[in-house]
């Protein structure tokens, strides 16, 4: 609709206070219709609010008889679809299209549009399929709708095809047909099939057609190509598009862009950034419930690579559930991705009837492909689970098909359906889909099953004792489960161990690897419990937790002893004696469905184990009656009658229990387990001696190892305690008292040793010889290294507070503390004395270290033994000893080192402390005498009052009078920095100034060099342009010079004694010849073929100008004529008497040769002025030579 009601210009900004307006935000509360009645025209107000008309007719009538105007007719429809009466509104603007029959085109277009609207929304809520409900026939399918729209769509396109809302609508219908096509099956690169890529074509045509009529401005059309070229599969495209259409519009929240960029990153694979786009959505729009369920699925995303005992898991399933899905739920329930996601967690907690409503009804209301795969997908593992396999294999098959099936398709339903095959036995079938999904896509689910079924054919091999070759699947099974153990060591993938790959694997290796089995026993007891087919469970067992002990009585019993085991010696004794009674039930039921199992060893073993779990919870009685039912099928079990007789001393110590113990130690006196307890029972019983000789219990120990065990390291360990606990006791005043003790102890370490020797570890010994070190040689530093060994196996809270005693007596306060702490972390949070060990240790340390924190610090540890024991007095007297003590420091603290609120801290404080006094005086036996009490109260009452009270005075005093100080030293402070910061600006600002006048000097001095450099580079040319054109003018001269005189033509005839034959006289022959051989090989050639001389100069700079005649290109303004004028050139350079018209003659030729090179255009014209010539050859000036 919002053609109609939410963007009414289509993307032009006509909204008054903001665009786009929220959706049905133009719908009034009412009304106002003017009716003519009696000549007179009255106005009826229609509600439009929550008190609108269920019927429309009457209102229709209204308006079709009074003429109301097209928009009154929209405002109504608009109503009826704002309070989810669609149908209702379809009803109003069908019949205003009858009424407007006749109306302008523009109205009835826009009445079209509206209805078009409403049936593309109708379509959105009703269902994909016919339902099997009662009502189903009479129940619209999204077809229907789609089909209505079309039609209306071709009526309004009949009227004006070009009307723009129309490429709106056209492009929506599209898209909504091409969501419920089919998708492709083909493997390949696309994943939409060619059908549907022709509709989202057309769609995207058509949101073209919508934007180039609004001028781009229509922000609906954006969002269909966004939404187009996401169903293309285009994401990173899309992405760019909502991204455009946020910036362009930020308050834009229905439809909200986020969503799209969000769908797009987690299609890309950026799941984070997702969840952060849904979480701005939502921000912005709380009542969004596609942000909303967006949510809950990412956060559901976060578990499945999480095992279910991770606490990170639970804490983000109820964050999914109660934060978004169930919130989602609440707002729609019947929005298709809610009810998948919904459905999903409800086959976790086989709820199966809300699994089958829920994906029943995401199926039917989705016009999403993949949402109709995830139900149909829920239903076949609803059906897996009921194990109905022929319902879940077709189910499996739908919710493939939906995704494409074949080549592509669902993966994890392609798993289900091989599933399938393997529980109807079909393993070959079920082997090549398994084969199949790998070669799609590699995942652990299928690895681990077809790893599990080619290892079961080697385990059926073995069991058979066949002799077929099964080293193939041998090699198969090792394969597959071992790269799916190898996932599990990646911690990116976040692979959770499967049961069925610890057991084939624990069988396959057996001999080698024991131990894999131990590590898994917890994981491998939560898989056998999810693997309880429904059929197993208990009928009548709502409670979750009953549920779930009852099924672990179908696991194996070995599994729960040994789990039970492992609990028990972790102290966790509850959990232990539910595995055992598990177990026990197990091995009845074991029985039950097995008469050839032998249970009997296994059930007395278990059955006594969870004797001694109660007693270690306590329950006596329990633990007696399992005793007695173990003596009743084995009356020579000994173990079981030294437990009960245990039970009798606890229970009755004066009377039944010594007598039952008797009893026994009478008719298994050779028993050393029997001597054992009776020496225990005297231990506890016997009087206080320091009379080893008299001591009752070193009777036994002492006959036990004479004549029956001389090894018995209980008995040894009994010697040595008593030994111990006498020296402990004895006087020590004199030196013979003192020798006597120290024999005591020494006689103590030998037995301690003694058992040492036959068992090196046996960490109780180590310990008893560490005390009688510390108490008898003072070696503080042999028992402390006694200690720290011991603590590494004796995992007792007994060591950790022997290491604090030590450590305290060597005033190392922070060890001892530390080691305390490690005592009550030790399941001993509420041992008053460690308590007390911790507070005096704090005591002692704030003594040592003059620290009123350490102070509180024991204080606080006193309280909390005072909250564990209220009605010790002991522990009452320490907690208003050390507020004593706090109060005490406070005063003594000079003013400067303490603070008012610490001063009225130790006033309460020292309050409490007084009356705490009070009270134990009062009390029938305080642990000091009364009146030693009471003084001190009196003092406390008294004089440290007074004390405090002046010092409070004191200290308010000088608070107030340092505030004052400390305010004027922040601002000097203050004023002080600021005068350095203006310094360093100032100082950085000259800093920069030198070196920006640095820079300028060294930019002008480089300027300087580069202008010195090409004046000299233009010297040198210049130089050399002149020495070039000198050379010219100078051999230019010389050709000149025969012309210039008669005389100098005779003179030039006789010096080169030229005869009409050729011949040169004899007296210049050598001359001559000299000048022929230069061009040797050239006579007898004509000047064509004969080959041009090398040059003995430069040639000219082609940049000079070259005329018609020679001597042009001689002529130099600046050259050397201005010396030697052209009129006098030739006497000046030819004296008289020289022969130097030889060179005049050769020089002629010269200009002319270098002319042929550097012009031949000129080359006719050069003939006419060439050089005379002798038998063809040119003459060589000397100077060439």
């Amino acid at each position: 609709m919002s053609a109609v009601y939410a963007n009414g210009a289509n993307g032009v900004n006509g909204a008054d206070k903001m665009f786009p307006p929220p959706r049905y935000s133009d719908v009034p509360s009412a009304i106002t219709v003017s009716v003519a009645e009696a000549g007179d025209t009255i106005d009826v107000e229609i509600a439009l609010d929550e008190d609108i008309q269920d019927d429309p007719t009457e209102l229709c009538t209204l308006l079709e008889t009074e003429n109301s105007l097209k928009s009154t007719w929209v405002q109504v429809a608009v109503a009826y679809a704002k309070h989810k009466k669609l149908h209702v509104a379809i009803d109003v603007l069908s019949q205003a299209v009858n009424a407007f029959g006749r109306a302008r085109a523009e109205d009835r277009l826009s009445i079209l549009n509206g209805l078009c609207w409403l049936y593309l929304l109708k379509c959105r809520e009703a269902p994909r399929l016919k339902q099997d409900s009662p009502s189903g026939p009479d129940v619209k399918t999204k077809d229907f709708y789609m089909q209505a729209a079309t039609s209306v769509l071709n009526d309004a396109s009949r009227i004006s095809p070009s009307y723009p809302p129309l490429f709106l609508a056209r492009g929506v219908l599209y898209l909504l047909r091409a969501s419920l096509q089919a998708p492709a099956t083909a493997a390949g690169p696309s994943a939409v099939s060619s059908e549907r890529m022709d509709t989202l074509k057309q769609a995207a045509k058509c949101f073209e057609d919508a934007l180039r009529a609004s001028g781009g401005k229509n922000l609906m059309a954006k969002m269909g190509k966004a939404r187009v070229s996401y169903s293309m599969g285009k994401y990173a495209e899309a992405l760019k598009m909502y991204q455009s259409i946020m910036e362009s519009s930020p308050d834009l929240i229905d439809p909200d862009p986020r969503i799209g960029i969000g769908c797009c990153f987690w299609q890309l694979g950026f799941k984070d950034d997702a969840a952060s786009a849904w979480e701005r959505s939502l921000e912005l729009n709380p009542s969004s419930r596609i942000a909303t369920v967006l949510l809950g699925v990412y956060n559901f995303h976060l578990t499945a690579q999480l095992p279910p005992s991770d606490p990170t898991f639970g804490r983000l399933v109820k964050k999914a559930l109660n934060e978004y899905v169930m919130p989602a739920m609440k707002m729609d329930n019947q929005f298709p991705l809610t009810c998948a996601t919904l459905g999903s967690w409800f086959i976790v907690r086989k709820d199966f009837n809300k699994v089958e409503a829920l994906s029943r009804r995401a199926i039917e209301l989705t016009d999403v492909n993949a949402i109709a795969s995830d139900g149909w997908y829920q239903l076949a593992r609803k059906e897996h689970h009921q194990e109905n396999s022929a319902k879940a294999a077709e189910f499996y098959a739908k919710s493939d098909g939906a995704r494409g099936g074949d080549e592509r398709g669902y993966i994890p339903a392609k798993f289900g359906l091989a599933q399938m095959n393997v529980l109807m036995n079909n393993f070959d079938g079920a082997k090549f889909r398994l084969e199949k999904i790998l070669q799609q896509q590699p995942t652990l689910e299928a690895q681990t099953l077809l790893g599990t079924l080619y290892a079961e054919d080697v385990f059926s091999a073995q069991a058979n004792k066949s002799t077929d070759d099964k080293s193939a699947e041998l090699r198969k099974a090792l394969r597959y489960l071992e790269d799916v153990q190898k996932a599990w060591r990646d911690p990116k993938r976040k692979a959770v161990p499967d049961q069925s790959v610890l057991l084939n694997l624990a069988r396959l290796y057996e001999a080698d690897h024991p131990d894999r089995s131990l590590k898994c026993l917890e994981e491998v007891e939560q898989m056998e419990l999810d693997a309880i087919p429904e059929e197993d469970y208990p009928e009548g067992v709502e409670d979750e937790m009953e549920l779930k002990a009852a099924l672990r009585e179908l696991l194996p019993p070995q599994l729960l002893n040994n789990m039970a085991c492992f609990h028990y010696q972790a102290e966790r004794f509850v959990r232990a004696r539910e595995s055992f009674q598990a177990a026990l039930n197990a091995c009845v039921k074991a029985a039950s469905r097995d008469e050839t199992i032998d249970t009997d060893a296994l059930v007395t073993s278990i059955s006594y184990n969870l004797g001694r779990t109660y007693e270690s919870e306590g329950m006596l009685d329990e633990a007696k009656g399992v005793y007695e039912g173990l003596l009743k099928r084995h009356n020579d079990y000994i173990d079981a009658r030294i437990r009960l007789t245990y039970i009798s001393l606890r229970q009755s110590p004066g009377d039944a229990g010594p007598k039952a113990l008797k009893q026994l130690f009478k008719e298994n006196e050779e028993n050393v387990e029997v001597r054992a307890l009776f020496a225990w029972y005297k231990n506890k019983s016997k009087p206080k001696t320091l009379n080893f000789g008299e001591d009752e219990e070193q009777r036994i120990h002492k006959h036990t190892l004479q004549r029956f065990d001389k090894h018995d390291q209980y008995s040894l360990m009994g010697m040595g305690n008593i030994h111990l606990s006498i020296a402990r006791e004895l006087p020590r005043g004199s030196e013979q008292e003192k020798e006597k003790r120290r024999k005591a102890y020494e006689r103590a370490v030998e037995f301690f040793d003694k058992v040492l020797q036959l068992d090196p570890k046996n960490a109780y010994a180590a310990q008893g010889i560490a005390i009688a070190l510390v108490e008898d040689k003072k070696d503080f530093a042999g028992a402390l290294q006694i200690f720290s060994k011991v603590k590494e196996t004796l995992r007792d809270y007994s060591v950790y507070v022997n290491l604090g005693h030590t450590y305290a007596e060597i005033k190392q306060y922070a060890r001892a503390i530390e080691n305390y702490e490690a005592a009550l972390s030790k399941d001993r949070q509420n041992d008053p004395k460690i308590l007390a060990y911790l507070g005096r240790t704090w005591y002692m340390r704030a003594k040592h270290e003059h620290s009123v924190s350490a102070y509180r610090t024991a204080l606080d540890y006193a309280k909390q033994a005072v909250k564990i024991v209220p009605s010790d007095l002991g522990s009452q007297f320490n907690v208003a000893f050390l507020q004593f003590q706090i109060a005490q420091d406070i005063i003594r603290l000079p003013t400067p080192q303490k603070t008012l609120e610490e001063i009225n801290e130790a006033t309460e404080g020292l309050q409490a402390a007084v009356a705490t006094l009070d009270n134990i005086a009062k009390a029938e036996n305080p642990p000091f005498p009364r009146n030693d009490l009471t003084s001190r109260a009196n003092m406390g009452r008294n004089t440290m009052a007074n004390q405090l009270e002046r010092e409070r005075t004191k200290q308010t005093a000088h608070e107030n009078e340092n505030a004052s100080k400390l305010e004027q030293a922040r601002k000097l402070r203050e004023a002080e920095m600021q005068r350095r910061e203006e310094e360093k600006r100032k100082v950085e600002e000259a800093a920069l100034e030198k070196k920006r006048k640095i820079l300028e000097e060294q930019e002008r001095i480089a300027a300087r060099d580069r202008e010195l450099m090409e004046m000299r580079g233009l010297d040198e040319e210049r130089r050399r342009d002149e020495d070039e054109d000198r050379e010219a003018r100078k051999a230019e001269r010389k050709a000149r010079g025969p012309k210039g005189s008669g005389k100098r033509k005779k003179k030039v005839a006789h010096d080169d004694s030229a005869t009409d034959d050729g011949l040169s006289d004899d007296d210049d022959e050598p001359r001559s010849r000299r000048r022929r051989t230069s061009a040797s090989g050239t006579e007898g050639l004509s000047d064509e073929e004969r080959p041009r001389e090398k040059k003995k100069r430069k040639l000219q700079r082609k940049s000079e100008p070259a005329g018609k005649y020679k001597s042009a290109e001689f002529i130099d303004d600046d050259s050397d004529d201005a010396e030697a004028p052209a009129d006098d050139v030739h006497t000046a350079t030819t004296p008289a008497g020289d022969d130097s018209a030889d060179e005049g003659v050769a020089a002629t030729s010269r200009p002319r040769k270098g002319r042929n090179v550097v012009d031949d255009e000129d080359e006719d014209e050069d003939e006419g002025i060439s050089a005379p010539k002798a038998n063809g050859d040119v003459a060589m000036s000397d100077d060439d030579e």
